[in-house]
């Protein structure tokens, strides 16, 4: 009876117990980012332990005493809100609010938090959040898949593929005259007098906190724009002291096989930093550089350190410092190499045959040695909580030194295959950036956000030389029938840009709940660039009673010297003329300016739970000027694009519910042609020739997206997008008639389009325990487009002073692959008891044939052929402070093939293998 007493007294206490409980529960939102819903907040009762996180959705739902209680919403980097609320028994009180980063405490700002938002979940979170269709890849992704730069990293998200052998991207197969690229929303010049972007493998990942990719047009982006946006956030520090350092070293299949012939011209430092010039009389003495070709050991390495610290300034101020310096090298070979150019409709191949080949090289070899070493310094000061200003600045020095090796026939030099083109290039480019930027907010309603860059870049190529030969039997000698066979060049870029964006946010609208239904935002982003680019080619052209001469390709300063230049066995010209023509030495040169005016504005509406739209309309106002005086135009010319544009632009998202979203997006932009592009001057490779087009103009590209999305879990998304793009005038490499594959740029038809999906799939296989430290994840996307233009060769003949005759009257867009893959396998281990863990990613990335350049007068279309690669990345932390790497890359190692399309087969013009990269590395944090 005793224990059925205490049994009804329970029973009876915990019946009341329950009668006294009610509930709390509601929703959390951002109030900087469209008051969008936010997870993993915190929640709790003041003053108790009870408390919880936010789902995915932002919810949360607390069971608490009835009575009075305080709600304490906190987040990392956000400031606390404490709000008093009443429970009443068995009912459920509704508390939504919204946090924001403006006003936070500065003991809340801890580097997890920081670290937090670079996740691939929360990365996500805000592509489901966002009224844009956008999407994101941060540094916790990009550290698991093992890259090492931005080029790299964008390819790994849906619908990007790279340009072999360069920094140069595609998105949805509009290559780099239609995308644009920003740090911190403003813009950067390019570093490479042929590209209108800077070459994104340039940038280390080391600097990045997250890479944000829109490639639907909103009217705060600039009218130039059809296949995307990239936007390369800094990393921005604001946690506890601490200092980071890093090495490693990697090697490269092909240059180890190969260690016994990689070599490359001697006279240059192996940091990357070179200062060479034109020599003083280069026409009346031999005073150039060593052609000797130096051994080198292919064995790289790379070394980084980072460190950040914050100070508190009066009661609500603060001073966040952070630094990281790096400097990396590698080696590369490609090996198994074949090359040729000047390919006919119905080509069999066969060496000697005139008009089949200019050149047909069966053995090209390529061995270089790159450098980057790069700075940066982040400065940041929050006034108080609700005004802060940043100061950024980037260094970046970047080299890369090639011997290229090209051995076959030449025509009309070596028609019996016994010729040798040798060209050793160092290319150094200094950037450097600095920007300014500030935030401010003047109350609930309004914002005000500024910022300012000045950007500088030099581009060196000194001292580039070509050298051909005649393999006999009693050796090489030198073959100088044209003056150009044999010559050095030297090429100067600068370029300056100042840009400057601001925007006032004011919210209007307001609910019940304190919340905003719309938004006004107005803005002006301008930029204003000016280039110079000059080149002297020195030919320099053996006298005929030298041509037999044996010589050593490998050391050929025993023919180039003062003793045999004074001894006649050579002269020294430049396109000008020799010593005695006085503006001999005058270089080629191009300039450019380019300045962009645009004001927008956009209204932001919420017309319920379900659907938001954002109405954009942008004016804007483009004037290009480029002039000339190069060898195609001695005299020297100039012209002058100007563009005016009206650019409307209308996104919306609909909630479907919860975890889904249906996007809708449509818009007008444009293209520019670049300074390059418009400037009459010749860039010469072996195997081709890039020729400016002074009549170039713009294009006129109409956009239109949808899209579906769904959020099943933490982490995990599947999309289908579709989207078509209807492009006027649109541009295109084009090959023109010539033997040695003349490639220029041309508006090659009044209309194209370009209609394709994307698919996007992530998935948490496995996951073990509470934590994210034991999970198997996969990811997938990919795109499938179809592109079609119209070619018209009368178009072209009117417009230019080019005659090109198309081989067929449509074709594909330059650079467009139609099927790109990305796909990645990761498992993540984490074992407690010594704060060590072990991730290791396997990647895959494959591209379809794509168009490099349209053929004309019956030669076939130029085309980089399919490629897939693998990668393997593990990575690893023995305690809390110490961590190895090790990363294998190009695992299938596979051909690189370019083909010009015949209808007799397709014949190979450009071949080789890059070879396995393997990677060994070790960290440690102070």
């Amino acid at each position: 009876m005793k224990f059925n007493f205490l049994y009804l007294i329970f029973l009876i206490c915990s019946l009341g117990f329950a009668q006294n409980k009610g509930k709390v529960a509601g929703l959390i939102t951002d109030a900087d980012v469209n008051n969008e819903a936010m997870p993993f907040v915190n929640v709790m009762i003041k003053g108790t332990t009870n408390g919880n996180a936010t789902d995915m959705d932002g919810k949360y739902e607390l069971s608490v005493n009835a009575g009075n209680h305080i709600l304490v919403v906190s987040y990392v980097g956000y400031e606390p809100v404490e709000i008093p609320f009443a429970v009443q028994p068995n009912e459920t009180t509704i508390v939504n609010t919204s946090i924001s980063s403006g006003s936070v405490k500065l003991e809340d700002i801890i580097i997890q938090g920081r670290v937090s938002r670079a996740k691939e979940s929360a990365l996500l979170m805000d592509q489901k959040n966002a009224i844009e269709m956008k999407q994101s890849i941060g540094a916790q992704e990009l550290t698991r898949k093992g890259v090492s730069d931005v080029a790299t990293a964008v390819t790994k998200t849906t619908g990007i593929t790279k340009q072999e052998g360069s920094g140069t991207i595609y998105v949805r197969g509009l290559g780099d005259r239609y995308n644009a690229t920003t740090l911190n929303g403003l813009p950067v010049p390019s570093n490479n007098p042929e590209q209108k972007n800077i070459n994104l493998d340039i940038f280390s990942t080391d600097l990045v906190e997250y890479i944000s990719i829109d490639k639907v047009y909103g009217s705060n982006l600039y009218g130039d724009f059809a296949g995307g946006n990239v936007d390369i956030i800094s990393k921005d520090y604001q946690g506890k002291g601490f200092i980071k350092v890093e090495m490693g070293g990697s090697g490269n299949s092909n240059a180890i096989s190969e260690k016994d012939n990689f070599k490359l011209q001697g006279g240059f430092n192996s940091s990357g930093f070179v200062s060479r010039s034109i020599p003083n009389d280069p026409l009346n003495t031999y005073n150039f550089q060593t052609l000797s070709l130096e051994k080198k050991t292919p064995f790289a390495g790379n070394f980084g350190i980072s460190a950040g610290d914050n100070y508190s300034i009066g009661e609500n101020g603060k001073l966040t410092l952070f630094g990281t310096a790096s400097f990396t090298n590698d080696y590369a070979s490609k090996n198994e190499g074949s090359a040729a150019s000047g390919i006919n409709e119905n080509a069999t191949g066969a060496p000697g045959q005139d008009g089949l080949y200019g050149r047909k090289f069966d053995n090209y070899t390529s061995f270089s040695y790159n450098t980057k070493a790069t700075a940066m310094a982040n400065v940041g000061y929050k006034i108080n909580t609700d005004h802060k200003i940043k100061f950024n600045s980037i260094f970046v020095n970047s080299s890369s030194q090639s011997t290229d090796n090209y051995s076959g026939r030449i025509v009309d030099l070596a028609d019996d295959g016994n010729g040798l083109i040798r060209r050793s290039t160092f290319i150094q480019n200094k950037l450097f950036i600095n920007q300014l930027l500030g935030e401010h907010r003047f109350s609930d309603r309004t914002r005000f956000n500024w910022g300012v860059s000045y950007d500088k870049v030099n581009g060196e190529m000194p001292d580039r030389t070509t050298n051909t030969f005649n393999e006999g039997a009693n050796g090489f000698t030198i073959n100088s029938q044209s003056a150009p066979n044999n010559n050095r060049y030297f090429q100067s870029l600068e370029e300056t840009e100042l840009a400057a964006n601001a925007t006032v946010d004011y919210k209007f609208a307001k609910t019940e709940d304190g919340l905003f239904n719309g938004k006004l935002t107005v803005g002006y982003n301008g930029r204003f660039k000016k280039r110079d680019f000059e080149a002297t080619q020195f030919n320099v052209k053996t006298d005929i009673s030298y041509l037999g001469t044996i010589v050593d390709p490998n050391n050929l300063d025993l023919f180039y010297n003062q003793q045999n230049f004074n001894n006649g066995f050579f002269k020294v010209s430049t396109f000008r003329g020799g010593s005695e023509v006085a503006s001999s030495l005058n270089p080629q040169t191009y300039a450019g300016d380019q300045n962009i005016n645009g004001v927008f504005a956009n209204i932001e509406y919420q017309f319920g739970p379900k659907l938001t739209a954002v109405l954009g309309l942008r004016g804007e106002n483009s004037v290009q000027n480029v002039s000339w005086n190069t060898q195609l135009d001695p005299e020297g010319d100039a012209n002058k694009l100007e563009k005016n544009a009206f650019l409307p632009s209308l996104t919306a998202r609909y909630a479907i519910n919860d975890k889904q979203n249906f996007r809708f997006g449509v818009s007008k932009t444009y293209t520019l042609p670049q300074f390059k592009e418009r400037a009459l001057f010749v860039y010469e490779d072996i195997t081709e020739v890039h020729v400016g087009n002074p009549f170039l103009y713009s294009s006129d590209n109409y956009n239109l997206d949808l899209k579906w999305e769904m959020f099943p879990e933490n982490e995990e998304l599947i999309s289908v997008a579709a989207f078509g793009k209807y492009i006027q005038n649109p541009i295109n490499e084009v090959t023109i008639a010539s033997s040695t594959n003349d490639i220029s740029y041309i508006n090659t038809g009044n209309t194209g389009y370009a209609a394709g999906v994307e698919l996007e799939y992530r998935k948490l296989l496995f996951k073990s325990g509470s934590t994210d430290a034991n999970k198997l994840t996969a990811g997938l996307n990919a795109s499938y487009m179809f592109t079609e233009q119209k070619l018209d060769s009368e178009k072209v003949k009117s417009e230019t002073n080019y005659q090109v005759d198309f081989t067929h009257s449509k074709g594909q867009f330059t650079g467009a692959s139609p099927l790109l893959l990305n796909a990645d396998l990761t498992f993540v281990k984490e074992f407690n008891e010594n704060k060590s863990s072990l991730s290791t990613t396997l990647a895959y990335t494959y591209f379809s044939d794509r168009v490099y350049s349209i053929g004309t007068s019956n030669r076939g279309d130029l085309v980089d052929q399919a490629v897939g690669t693998l990668d393997l990345i593990v990575k690893s932390k023995l305690n809390s402070k110490l961590g190895l790497d090790l990363g294998i890359k190009n695992i299938l190692n596979p051909t690189i093939n370019r083909v010009q399309e015949n209808s007799a087969g397709d014949v190979n013009v450009l071949s080789y293998t890059k070879g396995l990269n393997i990677g060994l590395g070790v960290n440690y944090q102070f």
